[in-house]
């Protein structure tokens, strides 16, 4: 495992925590892949040419009472759109009080190309439900994103109860970004792991780990789905989580409601008989790999 904790401290996008990983991981975000342009309002100016701004999204919901190791995230960018290379800007704001993560975006722009970033958007506790504009400029022509903030408990989860609830775990891992929220910010993929999404323990070969979450109030429980950390590089069979106990509370008293043992696939889905709980709880036993670090992508509660 020595040989995978170095090279993934280069790469921080799949960076493994361990104690052989050598320098601390930063947790930057990769270069963003070819980004279609969003359908998102643009407004280009007198004579704009040369640079298109782009947008992950054509709306952001930034749900109010978030974990702040959590906010909302979206891909922002940028595309040549002339036969010549250059260096171009992307500015960004965002209406107040809201604020975002970078304030401008550099980079050599090559011919008919796309260059991105992660941009995060805070919502401070007091904000005012309702719609703001984030505003993306570059070479005269502005992309405006509404972002639409919602207190939590009006989120239109889409029957997963987990999504954005509050969660505490046994441990967090701080070579780099590994925050315990990240697990339900509605994205089970792995290329973001140690960018934000995604959680690891921090007792290697230390046994059980342990994933709470706040349902918000009693809600019928019947099916949990764990996505744990799976790349082509790194796949779940060698690096995922392999045995863990999957557990329903109600007024401070859990049970155990279903059982996963010798995994080696990126997600499970566990069914049960339906059951009143205010919380789940995911008990880690054992992980696939040398270090036995408890890597969590996402959880989703049905």
């Amino acid at each position: 495992m020595r040989h995978l904790a170095a090279a993934l401290a280069v790469a921080a996008v799949t960076v493994l925590a361990g104690p052989a990983a050598g320098a601390a991981a930063t947790g930057n975000e990769p270069p963003a892949p070819t980004t279609k342009p969003s359908s998102a309002s643009t407004t280009p100016g007198p004579g704009s040419k040369g640079v298109t701004p782009i947008a992950g999204t054509d709306r952001l919901v930034a749900p109010l009472g978030v974990d702040p190791a959590c906010p909302a995230r979206m891909k922002i960018g940028m595309r040549g759109e002339t036969g010549r290379a250059r260096f171009a800007d992307l500015f960004v704001d965002v209406d107040p009080p809201l604020g975002v993560s970078r304030s401008m975006l550099s980079s050599y722009l090559p011919p008919g190309h796309d260059v991105g970033a992660k941009l995060l958007v805070a919502v401070p506790p007091d904000t005012p439900e309702g719609t703001y504009d984030l505003r993306l400029r570059a070479s005269r022509r502005t992309l405006t994103v509404p972002v639409e903030v919602v207190a939590l408990d009006r989120l239109d989860n889409g029957g997963n109860h987990a999504l954005r609830r509050p969660v505490t775990a046994s441990s967090q891992h701080t070579n780099a970004n590994y925050p315990p929220c990240s697990v339900v910010d509605g994205d089970p993929g792995s290329n973001s792991w140690a960018g934000g999404n995604g959680w690891n323990d921090a007792t290697a070969r230390a046994w059980p780990d342990t994933l709470a979450i706040d349902l918000g109030g009693p809600k019928q429980v019947s099916r949990v789905d764990l996505y744990t950390l799976d790349t082509e590089r790194y796949p779940a069979s060698r690096v995922g989580l392999r045995d863990w106990d999957v557990q329903t509370g109600l007024a401070g008293q859990w049970r155990t409601v279903a059982q996963v043992r010798g995994n080696t696939a990126g997600s499970v889905r566990s069914d049960f008989p339906a059951v009143s709980a205010d919380a789940v709880r995911i008990v880690a036993l054992a992980s696939n790999g040398a270090n036995d670090y408890t890597r969590v992508i996402e959880v989703e509660v049905r």
